[in-house]
């Protein structure tokens, strides 16, 4: 009977075991997990640029060629990266309805959905700026008045001062940035689409970008006051003196021989 009793497991046992038991499962969970989510994230990847190549070769092969190598009609795409597909898509530039010196921003042809898998076909091809994220190219707490420094030394040549756009050469446009998304503006400056430069962030930084964003935003939002009243475009102080100068002098000089001409009528009579 002693040896016996002796034999009798602790009351605590099992619930020794059982903690040790989901331990052991929990280990295992942190061992496989971590590859499951990378396999289950490797396989819808692969499934996005199935899916976009499929899109690509309705809408993009004609012009870009079937492999994205490019043909007379379309640039190379290899290497051009997610950012500038989801910039030129997603503004409606691409697909472009017909060729000319600038592809105009135009409705938008595929939803975000399926744009994500045009731009995962695309950065498959070839490395290349990566789409950026909400936190990139928010413009909150971003310091407007180094935006707007950076603006006017590198951007105002083309889209003046306060981002409205000009007219550069052969048939060719800086396009007004009142209503572009800061997503599509941290694109361009990426990507440099078109006429535009890139400005990669080796060489200005994501805060220099926030910056400008914020500076548009600023200069062009609802609250913006114009204390000059008539801004003609925004185009500066050397196109508002040549309105006046033109245009005032104008009128000055025909009021003046409206006048002369009445005053001569006035005394042969």
């Amino acid at each position: 009977m002693k040896k016996l009793s002796a034999r009798r497991r602790h009351p605590l046992a099992a619930v020794v075991v059982l903690l040790l038991a989901l331990a052991a499962t929990g280990g295992l969970y942190a061992a496989f997990a971590p590859a499951g989510k990378a396999q289950a994230e490797e396989t819808a990847q692969s499934l996005a640029i199935e899916e976009g190549k499929k899109l690509y070769a309705v809408g993009c092969a004609s012009c870009h060629g079937t492999g994205g190598e490019g043909t007379t009609d379309g640039p190379s795409l290899v290497g051009v990266g997610s950012a500038a597909v989801d910039f030129q898509v997603s503004t409606g530039r691409m697909p472009a309805q017909q060729p000319g010196a600038q592809v105009p921003k135009k409705p938008v042809v595929y939803s975000q959905a399926q744009i994500d898998q045009l731009a995962a076909y695309i950065a498959s091809l070839g490395a290349g700026p990566i789409t950026p994220t909400k936190k990139q190219y928010d413009p909150a707490g971003a310091d407007i008045a180094n935006g707007g420094e950076l603006f006017r030394n590198n951007c105002a040549q083309c889209h003046n001062f306060t981002g409205e756009g000009g007219a550069l050469t052969n048939g060719k446009y800086a396009p007004n940035l009142e209503d572009v998304t800061p997503k599509h503006i941290y694109e361009a400056m990426l990507t440099g689409p078109q006429n535009m430069p890139s400005f990669p962030d080796s060489v200005m930084p994501e805060k220099e970008k926030k910056d400008i964003i914020a500076y548009l935003q600023n200069v062009n939002g609802e609250k913006s006051v114009n204390p000059g009243g008539l801004k003609l475009g925004g185009l500066g102080p050397v196109s508002e003196g040549l309105f006046g100068w033109i245009f005032g002098l104008g009128a000055l000089i025909a009021v003046a021989v409206w006048v002369a001409a009445h005053t001569a009528k006035a005394k042969k009579s």
